[in-house]
């Protein structure tokens, strides 16, 4: 059968089963409420996916689905590439939820994770909007902090990224962001560690050693008191499928 056909016999079908694509409308609404940053919006516009009334994509339902939610994270990176949020960071967190959809085995989880992808663009996109009230050197050492939250990141390091000197940027950087060079570098440390203790098999060992903590111990202590609970702990929480035995030993 040709396309021509194909598509003859595919809109005649979707008539008779009232198959409807979302309105062109009320998606382009939805996608511009996650690159706004408006939580409030996004929520009033999103719409668990279903088995029933979606475009199809694949005789089977349940790869349908992941079809239409995969095309969504497409759309949203995009969108939130253009409004400013870093290409690498928006890639990553792509084909981080791709993998987890990729694993799903029922409408409820494949809902589960595309009310959670949503609101963390819609998070991000906050941020991104947080950071354009910041000066051009704020900005790059924001950038030069992300790019190398594996490394040691020293205050001559971003002195050097922003052109300014050791003491100035110091000042700066906490009179813009509202906290020390110090602790904004930790709390993004911690950001990545709780994405990697959700969508990764490695150990606090390994976590603590990748993002250039001294010890293990001061990893979990530093950990604890950012989110009030143990590695381990977050991991029970929110890991969305079977540990690994060390990990369980741990």
């Amino acid at each position: 059968m040709g396309i021509k056909d194909e598509l003859t016999e595919t809109e005649f079908k979707n008539r008779e089963y009232l198959i409807n694509h979302i309105p062109y409308d009320s998606e382009m609404a939805f996608f511009q409420s996650i690159k706004n940053g408006d939580m409030e919006e996004m929520h009033r516009l999103f719409k668990p996916l279903c088995v029933e009334g979606f475009g199809k994509l694949s005789d089977n339902p349940l790869r349908n689905l992941k079809y239409h939610l995969i095309i969504t994270v497409a759309m949203i990176t995009r969108y939130v590439i253009e409004a400013g949020l870093e290409m690498e960071a928006a890639y990553n967190l792509s084909d981080i939820y791709i993998r987890k959809i990729d694993t799903c085995n029922n409408v409820e989880s494949i809902n589960e994770i595309h009310k959670e992808l949503c609101e963390n663009y819609v998070k991000r996109m906050q941020g991104v909007k947080k950071q354009r009230l910041y000066s051009r050197p704020i900005t790059q050492c924001i950038d030069y902090i992300y790019d190398n939250l594996h490394n040691k990141i020293s205050l001559e390091d971003l002195a050097q990224v922003s052109g300014l000197s050791t003491s100035y940027v110091s000042k700066l950087f906490h009179s813009e962001v509202g906290i020390t060079i110090a602790q904004y570098i930790q709390s993004k440390k911690i950001e990545v560690a709780k994405n990697l203790l959700i969508f990764s098999d490695y150990t606090t060992t390994d976590i603590a050693n990748y993002l250039q903590f001294s010890s293990e111990s001061y990893f979990i202590n530093v950990f604890r008191k950012n989110c009030g609970i143990t590695p381990k702990k977050y991991r029970v929480l929110h890991f969305r499928t079977k540990f690994t035995a060390e990990d369980n030993k741990s």
